[in-house]
């Protein structure tokens, strides 16, 4: 797969908060050329540089910007640094994603989330199941 500047930023990002897209290649190409043409569009429109890269951005990122992964790491992170360290959280948060789904699947998950109410009822039911997760596996 040819890799534009698009497909790099996409395919990077996926690998830090959404690993699960990463392997995706039809989706990381698709996206990446709508944000091209988002790009493109926006300058024969008479955009500027910034405003067109702006535009092509959102495009390249929608409905990516709240993250599962991220969400759990930040749950280790700031309740769990005692028991994991935050070298190892990625790692953990890879573990935990698949059990924790059942949790995710009761909220409307959108790139606003992290702005609802929803979001800190979900952040304490993450914490509690990962705490009883660790206890489980005695860490």
């Amino acid at each position: 797969m040819e890799l534009s500047y698009y497909r790099l930023s996409l395919l990077s990002y996926l690998k830090e908060s959404h690993p699960n897209l990463a392997g995706d290649s039809d989706f990381i190409k698709s996206r990446a050329d709508e944000a091209a043409e988002a790009y493109s569009d926006a300058i024969k429109d008479g955009m500027s540089h910034p405003e067109a890269e702006e535009l092509a951005n959102l495009t390249l990122f929608k409905d990516l910007l709240f993250s599962k992964q991220d969400m759990i790491i930040n749950v280790l992170w700031n309740e769990f640094p005692n028991i994991i360290p935050q070298s190892e959280a990625k790692e953990y948060a890879l573990k935990i994603l698949s059990q924790c789904e059942i949790i995710f699947l009761q909220y409307m998950l959108s790139d606003e989330f992290i702005y609802s109410a929803g979001y800190d009822k979900l952040y304490t039911e993450l914490t509690g199941f990962i705490d009883l997760w660790l206890h489980d596996n005695e860490l």
